[in-house]
């Protein structure tokens, strides 16, 4: 196990002495090595949840254990082995996709050769030779996306967070995508996917976990999910899963 998330509750305070609860208490375990999928239709509390894990939001209450400690004890260690791919790009603008890559190794301590040979490697795996001198504007939303992913884990992280990484994009762009986020479990680096794209969590996920209003729904796998519900797709199993809260409401 990776992570073992406690009872995490997160409110925001609003105008008039009201407060909305964002999450309700998630409690559930991410094991290593594996693509954890977090769904939910938009505001269900995936992204603020996602955030809180990768230390960009406090929790309200509750804890995230990392090696059986609070990560809040340790959080500089914790960021090291942490990679967070964010939905909307924020890459430097004045730099080249080289020069922000170096930026993000010195971010992280990394010594001179370590950066240089860190960054070769990337702009080869991400196929990003003869993008490598130009600013991040110029290039389209696939390798935009990309290059957000290979920035990721210029630290060589052992978790990477993405957060509706193909969101908007181009259905071959996106499979594109699936084909890097894959590797990233071959090279053994877990993965914390949010998504609305039910076919890209069955297609890459192990497990999935669905949030609907702050509430932990279920964790399952996709395939089981299909089973226990009859389904040939994921998709419909959600789409039953969210009618029949609903009707609960």
């Amino acid at each position: 196990m990776l992570l073992e998330i406690q009872k995490i509750r997160k409110a925001y305070k609003l105008g008039g002495g009201k407060v909305h609860h964002a999450l309700h208490g998630i409690s559930l375990e991410i094991e290593k090595g594996e693509i954890f999928g977090l769904l939910g239709v938009n505001g269900a509390g995936k992204t603020t949840l996602s955030s809180i894990i990768s230390t960009l939001l406090r929790p309200s209450g509750g804890d995230i254990l990392w090696n059986g400690k609070s990560i809040y004890k340790q959080l500089i260690p914790f960021r090291h082995i942490l990679g967070f791919c964010p939905q909307k790009p924020n890459l430097d603008a004045a730099l080249t996709l080289e020069e922000n890559l170096i930026f993000a190794g010195r971010y992280f301590g990394m010594k001179p050769e370590a950066i240089e040979k860190r960054k070769h490697y990337l702009i080869k795996t991400f196929n990003l030779k003869k993008h490598a001198q130009m600013n991040p504007h110029m290039l389209s939303g696939g390798f935009k996306q990309r290059f957000l992913i290979a920035r990721t884990l210029m630290h060589s992280p052992k978790l990477v967070i993405l957060d509706e990484p193909t969101v908007g994009l181009d259905p071959h762009v996106r499979h594109q995508l699936w084909e890097v986020i894959q590797k990233l479990k071959e090279e053994g680096i877990t993965v914390i996917l949010t998504t609305h794209y039910l076919d890209e969590a069955e297609k890459l996920c192990d497990r999935i976990c669905i949030i609907d209003q702050g509430n932990l729904k279920l964790i399952d796998t996709p395939s089981n999910l299909k089973k226990l519900w009859k389904e040939e797709k994921l998709e419909n199993v959600f789409i039953k899963l969210i009618e029949e809260q609903a009707e609960d409401d």
